[in-house]
């Protein structure tokens, strides 16, 4: 498989390349410190909300260090990766998970979190695009499902930036604030993510 922007022989020439680094943002491996700033986000009750699909509970610090220690370096390898994602200056901006990895099919899936103080600023395209590079280019994987709250425009579009194709929707399988959503389902196959990836000509 060639990717026209990343050829073959480009491993063997470039010695200063950073997989993990883009023009914005910065992977790295979830550290005990980040706890402090995701827990301060726990009180974004509508972001909790469309991400988990409920509201949560309320969090005390101890209890993110708890949850927070089975993802620092990456510890919990074998159900998921946990990447902290920082700007190129430093500041901590959010969280990318790589799940629901199933190596015979090919699939898996991922979520994110960028905190309120960083969002808009293209954080979140760029952090997705290099999970989907490790993903499809590293670990040999052919399809990301993914999905949002139908009505979750920002959610939508920031899938469809990155290439997904809108595959269908699940009705009414969403109960939250007292009523019914449906669960929108988006795919992005490899095939299409090296298509949506090519410089505009």
């Amino acid at each position: 498989m060639t990717h026209e922007w990343n050829p073959k022989e480009f491993i063997f020439n470039n010695t200063d390349y950073n997989f993990w680094k883009g023009n914005h943002v910065v992977l790295r491996a979830m550290k005990e410190t980040d706890v402090t700033l995701r827990n301060e986000e726990t009180n974004d009750s509508n972001g909790f909300r469309l991400m988990n699909w409920g509201v949560e509970l309320p969090k005390s610090l101890d209890m993110d260090k708890v949850e927070i220690d089975e993802w620092v370096d990456f510890k919990d390898y074998e159900n998921g990766l946990m990447f902290s994602i920082d700007n190129l200056e430093g500041e901590h901006v959010g969280a990318i998970y790589l799940n629901s990895i199933d190596m015979k099919n090919g699939t898996f899936s991922f979520g994110i979190r960028i905190y309120r103080p960083f969002r808009n600023r293209g954080y979140a395209q760029e952090a997705i695009r290099i999970v989907l590079r490790y993903a499809f280019f590293e670990l040999r994987l052919q399809k990301c499902n993914s999905g949002c709250v139908e009505g979750n425009t920002a959610s939508q579009t920031m899938h469809e930036k990155v290439g997904f194709i809108v595959e269908g929707s699940v009705r009414r399988a969403i109960y939250m604030n007292g009523h019914y959503y449906n669960d929108l389902k988006l795919g992005l196959t490899v095939e299409e993510f090296i298509e949506n990836e090519k410089p505009d000509s």
